[in-house]
């Protein structure tokens, strides 16, 4: 579930083009963001359910290089990824060489991420984070969000210890390396419940309206969509399916998940489909649709805090193909 944020490198592009293979007849390919976990649970329900063959789709799911996916969609090299608005904004708002991406659905309804500590650490609100060590991608958004919500708090955001983040394992870094670490909910959350360890939780969302971004969302490649809107329509009314079923049915779907995953942790999977089966569609009126004032509220802080080039806050988003 760990986030990277992307920035579009045209020598990677240049790359993963180079490696394109030749798409099948009828085709379809999906990047994931990360390796298989419960954010992608409705994908693998509509390919196990046989969604995607009901609507004549031949679907492939494809774990990405590191921080590619959307690279290799925008280079034509899949038709959606799995990606996230925050690493959508500098990719797609750029005066030159902007992505040609756009979010069709919003996977999960509200924002699950934020910020975990050991309850011992004594982090309650986010000013708590002053004279901490806090675990950092090191990105300019990062930076601007906690010092965001720290000042806003009445804290200090120069007291923060910000530490590079290496961390591939959230609770051997909160009792080693760092006092806080920005979390999905649905994972390492959820994995602190099985495991009884007492942890502390700043929900972004609810810390801050401006933080409920949408992570992750399914994007599409703009030009495939404008070639073939009907196929895109058929392809979201199967995921739209599957995330329903995951919703009715978390244990089934669950189950689905660990077929194509065996690898992944059976409990932690099954409680995290638990309490994911209530956030994929949240309050929305149907599952993948995306609240454009709340997509535009982010994106005008991003530009405010000079991390896009220009105001793109109506841009990145549709929901014109959703059933």
């Amino acid at each position: 579930m760990k986030r990277r944020f992307v920035f579009a490198v045209i020598l990677c592009v240049l790359a993963l083009a180079g490696c394109r293979r030749k798409q099948d007849s009828g085709s379809i390919r999906v990047v994931l963001d990360w390796t298989p976990n419960t954010n992608h649970t409705g994908l693998y329900v509509a390919l196990e359910k046989g969604y995607f063959a009901g609507e004549g789709l031949q679907v492939e799911i494809m774990q990405p290089p590191e921080d590619g996916a959307l690279l290799l969609l925008a280079a034509g090299n899949a038709e959606y990824a799995v990606d996230f608005q925050e690493s959508m904004g500098p990719a797609i708002g750029r005066d030159r060489d902007a992505l040609p991406v756009t979010a069709v659905a919003a996977i999960i309804n509200h924002n699950t991420s934020g910020i975990m500590s050991l309850a011992k650490a004594g982090i309650l609100r986010p000013r708590d984070l002053a004279g901490k060590r806090y675990a950092t991608w090191e990105t300019p958004l990062v930076t601007g969000i906690i010092r965001t919500i720290v000042e806003g708090d009445g804290g200090d955001f120069q007291a923060v210890q910000m530490i590079p983040n290496a961390a591939t394992d959230a609770f051997s870094a909160l009792s080693t390396d760092v006092d806080a670490i920005w979390i999905y909910y649905a994972w390492d959350g959820i994995a602190a419940e099985i495991r009884g360890t007492a942890i502390n939780y700043l929900d972004l969302g609810k810390v801050n309206p401006i933080f409920d971004f949408y992570t992750p969302v399914l994007v599409t490649n703009t030009a495939y969509a404008a070639a073939k809107p009907d196929e895109v329509k058929a392809f979201l009314r199967a995921v739209s399916r599957g995330y329903e079923f995951a919703i009715e049915r978390p244990a089934e779907a669950a189950d689905i998940l660990l077929k194509y995953a065996p690898e992944l942790d059976a409990t932690l999977v099954r409680r995290s489909q638990e309490y994911l089966a209530g956030q994929y569609r949240g309050d929305a009126g149907r599952w993948g649709e995306i609240d454009g004032k709340r997509w535009g509220t982010f994106y005008r802080w991003m530009f405010e805090q000079g991390l896009l080039e220009k105001d793109i806050s109506t841009r990145g988003f549709t929901n014109e193909y959703l059933p």
